[in-house]
């Protein structure tokens, strides 16, 4: 029996890399994603999975949009095995914080936090079962910011410390890790009407330690692994794949 992985924000940029990737290697996968025309491209794109694929218009801020995804899941599949809170947005027009309307302030800690709860909450019970995984994607603006991020930077610190809540929460049961991803070029992984073709130069590679921006790639490896069984020893941990960035001292010369 194929796992069933549930991928939020699963129809553009890593989550998309992430789906198609796990899609490959055999894995029933449910997109879960809000953005109604990457929905329809990744049905199109992933055509040839349908066995295994399962996409859902699904806003991971709204209890009831997370209750359907989690039940269409298990009508379809009928177990779930990991899941991937992925789905997130950044800070509305970067606005100062003194300018930042409460609004946005909410707009971004609903859809950045409490969707990653919401949907923990939902799948947690089909996870103790299958004794499964959760990797929440977080962001190296968890650890360093630049300004006027406040609500996603503090979104993505609230991320990292979910994560070690939950992994003591729930025991043996289910393992909780995190990813805080640095710079990754998803200029390919974006739906039609806003791909582009990449902009990376030679600087913005070579500043990285590991010589090179990150890929979406990077970020699917580290998902795999964490939800198989040789993480088994592994729970509450967050890994940082930014090339080496923030282990980097940078002062003006």
């Amino acid at each position: 029996m194929s796992q069933t992985i549930i991928v939020t924000g699963g129809a553009q940029g890593i989550g998309k890399c992430a789906s198609q990737y796990l899609l490959n290697q055999g894995y029933n996968v449910v997109i879960a994603d809000v953005d109604v025309e990457a929905i329809k491209e990744c049905s199109h794109e992933f055509n040839q999975f349908q066995e295994h694929l399962l996409v859902i218009k699904t806003d991971t801020s709204q209890e009831e949009s997370v209750k359907e995804c989690v039940e269409n899941t298990i009508n379809k599949f009928k177990h779930i095995h990991a899941l991937v809170n992925n789905a997130g947005i950044s800070n509305p027009n970067n606005a100062p914080v003194e300018d930042l309307a409460l609004e946005d302030w909410h707009k971004v800690i609903e859809t950045n936090l409490t969707g990653y709860f919401l949907m923990s909450k939902y799948a947690i019970p089909h996870l103790r079962q299958s004794k499964g995984a959760i990797v929440n994607i977080a962001s190296t603006r968890a650890l360093q910011s630049e300004p006027n991020t406040e609500a996603y930077a503090a979104s993505k610190g609230a991320i990292v410390a979910l994560t070690h809540a939950l992994a003591i929460s729930l025991g043996s049961d289910v393992r909780v890790n995190c990813i805080s991803p640095g710079w990754i070029d998803v200029s390919q992984w974006s739906k039609a009407s806003r791909k582009q073709e990449s902009n990376i130069r030679e600087i913005d590679n070579l500043q990285h330690p590991a010589g090179r921006v990150g890929k979406p790639e990077d970020i699917a490896l580290m998902i795999e692994y964490l939800i198989s069984n040789a993480a088994s020893f592994i729970t509450g941990q967050n890994f940082i794949i930014d090339g080496g960035m923030t282990k980097k001292m940078i002062y003006e010369e």
